[in-house]
Protein backbone atom coordinates (compact mmCIF):
# COMPACT_ATOMS: atom_id res chain seq x y z
CA UNK A 1 0.00 0.00 0.00
CA UNK A 2 1.20 3.12 -0.98
CA UNK A 3 1.71 5.66 2.01
CA UNK A 4 0.08 8.88 2.17
CA UNK A 5 3.31 10.93 1.09
CA UNK A 6 4.18 9.20 -1.36
CA UNK A 7 0.88 9.02 -2.60
CA UNK A 8 0.24 12.58 -2.45
CA UNK A 9 3.45 13.28 -4.10
CA UNK A 10 2.32 11.19 -7.44
CA UNK A 11 -0.64 13.11 -7.20
CA UNK A 12 1.19 16.81 -7.10
CA UNK A 13 3.16 15.26 -9.82
CA UNK A 14 0.99 14.54 -12.15
CA UNK A 15 -1.40 17.44 -11.72
CA UNK A 16 1.99 19.74 -12.11
CA UNK A 17 2.78 17.22 -15.62
CA UNK A 18 -0.73 18.17 -17.15
CA UNK A 19 -0.48 21.95 -16.52
CA UNK A 20 -1.01 24.10 -19.22
CA UNK A 21 -0.09 27.94 -18.60
CA UNK A 22 -0.59 29.11 -22.31
CA UNK A 23 1.35 28.50 -25.53
CA UNK A 24 1.86 31.40 -27.57
CA UNK A 25 5.00 33.11 -27.36
CA UNK A 26 6.75 30.10 -26.31
CA UNK A 27 8.92 31.67 -25.11
CA UNK A 28 6.30 32.66 -22.60
CA UNK A 29 5.30 30.05 -21.35
CA UNK A 30 7.99 27.39 -21.68
CA UNK A 31 10.05 28.95 -18.65
CA UNK A 32 7.00 28.11 -16.84
CA UNK A 33 7.09 24.33 -17.71
CA UNK A 34 10.27 24.63 -17.62
CA UNK A 35 10.57 25.61 -13.98
CA UNK A 36 8.06 23.48 -12.59
CA UNK A 37 9.46 20.35 -14.51
CA UNK A 38 12.65 20.38 -12.66
CA UNK A 39 11.64 19.26 -9.34
CA UNK A 40 11.81 20.00 -6.06
CA UNK A 41 10.44 18.81 -2.62
CA UNK A 42 7.19 20.04 -3.39
CA UNK A 43 6.84 20.71 0.14
CA UNK A 44 4.01 23.41 -0.09
CA UNK A 45 1.57 21.56 -1.81
CA UNK A 46 2.24 18.22 0.25
CA UNK A 47 1.57 20.18 3.61
CA UNK A 48 -1.62 22.03 1.88
CA UNK A 49 -3.04 18.15 1.10
CA UNK A 50 -1.75 17.05 4.69
CA UNK A 51 -3.74 19.94 6.06
CA UNK A 52 -6.65 19.45 4.26
CA UNK A 53 -6.83 15.39 5.11
CA UNK A 54 -7.19 16.31 9.22
CA UNK A 55 -10.64 17.46 8.47
CA UNK A 56 -11.59 15.76 5.22
CA UNK A 57 -11.16 12.04 3.29
CA UNK A 58 -11.09 13.19 -0.59
CA UNK A 59 -7.83 14.51 -0.67
CA UNK A 60 -7.53 14.09 -4.43
CA UNK A 61 -10.18 16.42 -5.38
CA UNK A 62 -8.12 19.95 -3.93
CA UNK A 63 -4.60 18.74 -5.41
CA UNK A 64 -4.94 21.33 -7.83
CA UNK A 65 -5.49 23.92 -5.45
CA UNK A 66 -2.34 23.02 -4.12
CA UNK A 67 0.04 23.35 -7.17
CA UNK A 68 -1.22 26.64 -7.06
CA UNK A 69 0.68 26.85 -3.90
CA UNK A 70 3.63 25.37 -5.90
CA UNK A 71 3.28 27.53 -8.86
CA UNK A 72 3.33 30.71 -6.77
CA UNK A 73 6.69 29.15 -4.86
CA UNK A 74 8.52 28.41 -8.00
CA UNK A 75 7.24 32.53 -9.61
CA UNK A 76 8.96 33.67 -6.38
CA UNK A 77 12.68 32.00 -7.12
CA UNK A 78 12.21 33.01 -10.29
CA UNK A 79 12.25 36.53 -9.40
CA UNK A 80 14.97 35.78 -6.72
CA UNK A 81 17.06 33.84 -8.88
CA UNK A 82 17.26 37.33 -11.26
CA UNK A 83 17.71 39.55 -7.80
CA UNK A 84 20.98 37.29 -6.55
CA UNK A 85 22.09 36.57 -9.96
CA UNK A 86 21.98 32.83 -9.00
CA UNK A 87 23.07 30.25 -12.47
CA UNK A 88 21.70 27.62 -11.39
CA UNK A 89 18.37 26.00 -9.66
CA UNK A 90 17.85 22.71 -8.46
CA UNK A 91 21.29 22.02 -10.71
CA UNK A 92 19.98 22.71 -13.48
CA UNK A 93 20.51 26.75 -15.19
CA UNK A 94 18.09 29.23 -13.83
CA UNK A 95 15.56 30.97 -16.42
CA UNK A 96 17.56 33.98 -16.74
CA UNK A 97 20.15 31.70 -17.68
CA UNK A 98 18.63 29.84 -19.75
CA UNK A 99 16.24 32.57 -21.65
CA UNK A 100 17.24 36.04 -20.29
CA UNK A 101 16.30 38.49 -17.80
CA UNK A 102 13.87 39.93 -19.82
CA UNK A 103 12.00 37.04 -20.76
CA UNK A 104 12.09 35.51 -16.75
CA UNK A 105 10.76 38.75 -15.57
CA UNK A 106 7.79 38.39 -17.67
CA UNK A 107 7.11 34.58 -17.02
CA UNK A 108 7.44 34.75 -13.60
CA UNK A 109 4.39 38.07 -14.26
CA UNK A 110 2.50 35.72 -15.90
CA UNK A 111 3.40 32.70 -13.58
CA UNK A 112 1.64 34.79 -10.72
CA UNK A 113 -1.13 35.56 -13.20
CA UNK A 114 -2.15 31.78 -14.07
CA UNK A 115 -1.52 31.20 -9.43
CA UNK A 116 -5.36 32.68 -9.63
CA UNK A 117 -6.71 31.38 -12.72
CA UNK A 118 -5.93 28.35 -10.83
CA UNK A 119 -7.73 29.73 -7.80
CA UNK A 120 -11.07 30.52 -10.05
CA UNK A 121 -12.65 27.27 -9.85
CA UNK A 122 -13.07 26.54 -6.24
CA UNK A 123 -16.43 27.11 -4.33
CA UNK A 124 -17.55 30.71 -4.58
CA UNK A 125 -18.30 30.62 -0.74
CA UNK A 126 -14.51 30.10 -0.41
CA UNK A 127 -13.01 32.25 -3.58
CA UNK A 128 -12.95 35.24 -0.89
CA UNK A 129 -11.55 33.69 2.07
CA UNK A 130 -8.67 32.21 -0.24
CA UNK A 131 -7.58 34.76 -1.93
CA UNK A 132 -7.26 37.21 1.15
CA UNK A 133 -5.38 34.59 2.98
CA UNK A 134 -3.15 34.14 -0.48
CA UNK A 135 -3.12 38.24 -0.79
CA UNK A 136 -1.64 38.49 2.87
CA UNK A 137 0.63 35.57 2.11
CA UNK A 138 2.07 36.89 -1.31
CA UNK A 139 2.86 40.52 0.47
CA UNK A 140 4.55 39.43 3.37
CA UNK A 141 6.81 37.10 1.03
CA UNK A 142 7.56 40.28 -0.94
CA UNK A 143 8.34 42.50 1.58
CA UNK A 144 10.48 39.47 3.17
CA UNK A 145 12.81 39.37 0.18
CA UNK A 146 13.02 43.47 0.30
CA UNK A 147 14.73 42.97 3.94
CA UNK A 148 16.42 40.60 2.88
CA UNK A 149 17.91 42.68 -0.06
CA UNK A 150 18.32 45.40 2.59
CA UNK A 151 20.29 43.73 4.85
CA UNK A 152 22.87 43.05 2.67
CA UNK A 153 23.92 47.03 2.63
CA UNK A 154 23.25 47.02 6.27
CA UNK A 155 26.43 46.85 8.86
CA UNK A 156 24.27 45.61 11.81
CA UNK A 157 21.05 43.22 11.83
CA UNK A 158 19.59 42.50 15.19
CA UNK A 159 18.00 38.89 16.16
CA UNK A 160 14.69 40.51 15.95
CA UNK A 161 14.94 41.23 12.29
CA UNK A 162 16.00 38.60 11.03
CA UNK A 163 13.78 36.30 12.56
CA UNK A 164 10.93 38.78 11.34
CA UNK A 165 12.80 38.59 7.72
CA UNK A 166 12.92 34.81 7.27
CA UNK A 167 8.88 34.81 8.82
CA UNK A 168 8.23 37.29 6.13
CA UNK A 169 10.51 35.96 2.98
CA UNK A 170 10.48 32.04 3.38
CA UNK A 171 8.08 31.14 6.49
CA UNK A 172 4.72 32.95 5.90
CA UNK A 173 4.09 30.41 2.45
CA UNK A 174 4.32 27.32 4.54
CA UNK A 175 1.94 28.39 7.11
CA UNK A 176 -0.12 29.73 4.14
CA UNK A 177 0.04 26.24 2.32
CA UNK A 178 -1.23 24.77 5.97
CA UNK A 179 -4.16 27.35 6.08
CA UNK A 180 -5.18 26.48 3.04
CA UNK A 181 -6.02 22.74 3.39
CA UNK A 182 -8.05 23.78 6.15
CA UNK A 183 -10.28 26.48 4.50
CA UNK A 184 -10.60 24.01 1.38
CA UNK A 185 -11.10 21.40 4.19
CA UNK A 186 -14.36 23.81 6.26
CA UNK A 187 -12.20 23.98 9.29
CA UNK A 188 -12.62 26.43 12.06
CA UNK A 189 -11.05 29.62 11.90
CA UNK A 190 -9.31 28.79 15.25
CA UNK A 191 -8.12 25.66 13.61
CA UNK A 192 -7.20 27.67 10.28
CA UNK A 193 -5.15 30.03 12.60
CA UNK A 194 -3.06 27.16 14.24
CA UNK A 195 -2.30 25.47 11.24
CA UNK A 196 -1.11 28.35 10.15
CA UNK A 197 0.85 29.27 13.02
CA UNK A 198 2.43 26.07 13.02
CA UNK A 199 3.44 25.91 9.42
CA UNK A 200 4.91 29.49 10.08
CA UNK A 201 7.22 28.43 13.68
CA UNK A 202 8.43 25.36 11.11
CA UNK A 203 8.87 27.30 8.71
CA UNK A 204 11.55 29.67 10.47
CA UNK A 205 12.96 26.82 12.26
CA UNK A 206 13.76 24.76 8.81
CA UNK A 207 15.54 28.26 7.67
CA UNK A 208 17.59 28.67 11.07
CA UNK A 209 17.97 25.17 10.42
CA UNK A 210 19.77 25.96 6.88
CA UNK A 211 21.99 28.56 8.56
CA UNK A 212 23.44 25.75 10.71
CA UNK A 213 23.42 23.21 7.85
CA UNK A 214 25.32 25.52 5.34
CA UNK A 215 28.36 25.64 8.14
CA UNK A 216 28.37 22.41 10.13
CA UNK A 217 26.72 19.99 7.29
CA UNK A 218 28.75 16.75 6.14
CA UNK A 219 29.72 18.01 2.89
CA UNK A 220 28.89 14.27 1.45
CA UNK A 221 25.43 14.89 2.83
CA UNK A 222 24.82 18.00 1.89
CA UNK A 223 24.73 18.70 -1.73
CA UNK A 224 26.85 21.85 -2.29
CA UNK A 225 29.69 23.88 -1.13
CA UNK A 226 29.79 23.79 2.73
CA UNK A 227 30.55 27.47 3.79
CA UNK A 228 28.93 28.79 1.48
CA UNK A 229 27.00 31.31 3.87
CA UNK A 230 30.39 32.27 5.34
CA UNK A 231 31.96 33.06 2.07
CA UNK A 232 29.45 35.60 1.16
CA UNK A 233 29.57 36.95 4.81
CA UNK A 234 25.41 36.68 3.88
CA UNK A 235 24.00 37.62 7.54
CA UNK A 236 22.54 34.42 9.03
CA UNK A 237 21.64 33.26 12.62
CA UNK A 238 25.46 32.11 13.51
CA UNK A 239 26.84 35.41 11.89
CA UNK A 240 24.49 37.86 13.21
CA UNK A 241 24.98 35.89 16.78
CA UNK A 242 28.71 35.76 16.84
CA UNK A 243 28.78 39.63 15.70
CA UNK A 244 26.79 40.24 18.45
CA UNK A 245 28.46 38.01 20.81
CA UNK A 246 32.33 38.99 19.51
CA UNK A 247 34.92 40.81 21.79
CA UNK A 248 38.58 40.95 21.71
CA UNK A 249 40.33 38.91 19.53
CA UNK A 250 37.27 37.58 17.82
CA UNK A 251 35.87 40.49 17.03
CA UNK A 252 39.33 41.62 15.60
CA UNK A 253 39.52 37.88 13.82
CA UNK A 254 35.69 38.28 12.52
CA UNK A 255 36.49 41.43 11.44
CA UNK A 256 39.29 41.11 9.48
CA UNK A 257 37.49 37.99 7.43
CA UNK A 258 34.54 39.88 6.80
CA UNK A 259 36.54 42.42 5.06
CA UNK A 260 39.27 40.63 3.08
CA UNK A 261 39.48 41.06 -0.03
CA UNK A 262 41.40 38.36 -1.14
CA UNK A 263 41.42 34.97 0.59
CA UNK A 264 41.41 31.05 0.10
CA UNK A 265 37.45 29.52 0.27
CA UNK A 266 38.29 27.03 2.71
CA UNK A 267 40.90 29.01 4.86
CA UNK A 268 37.96 31.85 5.41
CA UNK A 269 35.34 28.81 6.39
CA UNK A 270 37.52 27.05 8.67
CA UNK A 271 38.55 30.74 10.84
CA UNK A 272 35.23 32.25 10.89
CA UNK A 273 33.75 28.21 11.93
CA UNK A 274 36.64 28.32 14.61
CA UNK A 275 35.38 31.68 15.60
CA UNK A 276 31.55 29.90 15.60
CA UNK A 277 32.78 27.69 17.87
CA UNK A 278 34.59 29.79 20.47
CA UNK A 279 31.47 31.33 20.84
CA UNK A 280 29.29 28.82 21.27
CA UNK A 281 27.41 30.05 18.34
CA UNK A 282 26.35 26.57 16.93
CA UNK A 283 24.84 25.55 20.35
CA UNK A 284 22.70 28.64 19.87
CA UNK A 285 21.80 28.34 16.85
CA UNK A 286 20.25 24.59 17.26
CA UNK A 287 18.39 25.46 20.47
CA UNK A 288 16.92 28.32 18.88
CA UNK A 289 15.65 26.01 15.95
CA UNK A 290 14.37 23.56 18.42
CA UNK A 291 12.45 26.47 20.38
CA UNK A 292 10.93 27.33 16.85
CA UNK A 293 9.75 23.63 16.27
CA UNK A 294 8.30 23.03 19.99
CA UNK A 295 6.35 25.96 19.20
CA UNK A 296 5.02 24.70 15.74
CA UNK A 297 4.21 21.12 17.16
CA UNK A 298 2.99 22.87 20.78
CA UNK A 299 0.34 24.66 17.28
CA UNK A 300 -0.34 21.52 16.01
CA UNK A 301 -1.53 20.09 19.64
CA UNK A 302 -3.88 22.89 19.97
CA UNK A 303 -6.17 21.64 16.66
CA UNK A 304 -9.46 20.16 17.45
CA UNK A 305 -9.74 17.18 14.83
CA UNK A 306 -8.75 13.78 16.02
CA UNK A 307 -5.25 13.84 17.46
CA UNK A 308 -4.91 10.21 15.43
CA UNK A 309 -5.42 12.35 12.30
CA UNK A 310 -1.95 14.59 12.92
CA UNK A 311 0.44 11.35 13.35
CA UNK A 312 1.06 11.37 9.76
CA UNK A 313 1.54 15.61 9.60
CA UNK A 314 3.92 15.20 12.56
CA UNK A 315 6.01 12.66 11.17
CA UNK A 316 6.19 14.29 7.80
CA UNK A 317 7.30 17.35 9.49
CA UNK A 318 9.78 15.17 12.06
CA UNK A 319 11.46 14.02 8.80
CA UNK A 320 12.06 17.17 7.58
CA UNK A 321 13.47 18.65 10.70
CA UNK A 322 15.88 15.47 10.93
CA UNK A 323 17.27 16.18 7.52
CA UNK A 324 20.80 16.49 7.23
CA UNK A 325 20.48 18.20 3.54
Amino acid sequence: MVNATAQYYQWIEREIAKGKYGKSPESLYEPIRYIMGIGGKRLRPMLTLYGYSLFKDNVKDIVKYAVAVEAFHNFTLMHDDIMDKAPLRRGQPTVHKKWNVNTAILSGDVMLVKVYDMFLSLDPLLLPKVLSAFNRCASEVCEGQQWDMEFEQKQKVSEADYINMIRLKTSVLIGFSLELGGILAGASESDCRALRTFGTNIGIGFQLQDDYLDAYADPLKFGKQVGGDIIANKKTFLLIKALEKATGKNKRELSEWLTASRFRKEEKVNAVKTIFDRLGIAILTERKTNQYFKKGFGDLDRLSCDQTKTQELRAFAEKLISRQT
